[in-house]
């Protein structure tokens, strides 16, 4: 089991709330109001993790190894929503979200398949790493900027524990495995052919609820994370290309090979899919 290992890495760099962010380093004059409902939109797309752990809950119920993780996985997202609500409790209580405001990215997500949506959210891990380091440069205010370096180190993590049950998927179920991860790694991995940031809470999740079924779709401003990204911590073709390299470095080194480019990923999940089909279509005839 994973969880047992995992439990006590990530405890063993567990930060306190209380005593290691430095509130005394507030500094009013460094906020400004478009700051602080940045913080507010960030608050609230955070508590999402709840859901997504419901979500995860349910469609992993077969492996306790996995859904004990995420007791330490959904501790620690939440903290980072309540993080963020205390710095605005302290200094915009303005802003603060409303129960209802947090409620309502509470939303039931359609089923999915496992090994896909635990590549997508590791894939998420990587970009939210990404994001949050890059919000750290643009605020200028001193305790949010330490708030927002002690996220993305949480968000790294993540990701490398997402990791380790990857690999342990790639023993379990081999080329079905690798195929999820290629398919959703060309996806994840190809923003800039996209008109919308790709992350978890910007797909949608429930078609049901179509189009109001994404975790941005729900905030009080749907617009906010296209507006961060774009205009304010400016999230530019430098940084994505950083996303894109990392997630294909680790995708390399998980698989065994050498993709270069979401091409060399993408010609991997081609040739995969025609393996695989043409072994189904074998099972199928020795069956007959």
């Amino acid at each position: 089991m994973l969880y047992p290992e995992l439990f006590k890495q990530l405890e063993a760099v567990r930060w306190n709330m209380d005593t290691d962010i430095p509130w005394d380093r507030f500094d009013a004059s460094q906020l400004s109001d478009e700051q602080a409902r940045t913080i507010k939109m960030n608050a609230i797309t955070e508590w999402a993790a709840l859901p997504a752990t419901e979500m995860f809950l349910r469609d992993n119920r077969g492996d306790s190894d996995f859904c004990g993780f995420m007791s330490v996985w959904f501790f620690e997202e939440q903290k980072h929503s309540l993080v963020m609500m205390e710095y605005l409790r302290r200094f915009r209580p303005d802003l603060l979200p409303t129960e209802a405001e947090l409620h309502e990215v509470r939303f039931e997500f359609d089923p999915a398949p496992p090994l896909e949506t635990l590549m997508l959210h590791f894939c998420g891990e990587v970009r939210l790493n990404h994001w949050y380091r890059r919000a750290a440069e643009w605020h200028t205010e001193p305790v949010i900027k330490a708030i927002y370096e002690t996220l993305a180190r949480d968000e790294a993590r993540h990701g490398g524990a997402y990791l380790r049950y990857m690999k342990r998927a790639l023993v379990q179920h081999g080329d079905e495995a690798r195929l999820a991860f290629a398919k959703v790694g060309v996806l994840m991995a190809s923003a800039r052919r996209t008109s919308q940031p790709l992350h978890p809470t910007n797909l949608h999740v429930n078609e049901k609820l179509f189009p109001r079924d994404t975790v941005q779709s729900r905030l009080p401003d749907p617009d906010w994370l296209e507006q961060w990204l774009d205009k304010q911590i400016q999230f530019d073709a430098s940084w994505e290309t950083k996303v894109v390299e990392r997630l294909l470095h680790n995708l390399s080194l998980l698989m065994g090979q050498d993709f270069t480019s979401v091409q060399a990923l993408n010609r991997f999940r081609k040739e995969l899919s025609v393996k695989l089909a043409a072994q189904q279509a074998d099972a199928t005839s020795d069956a007959a």
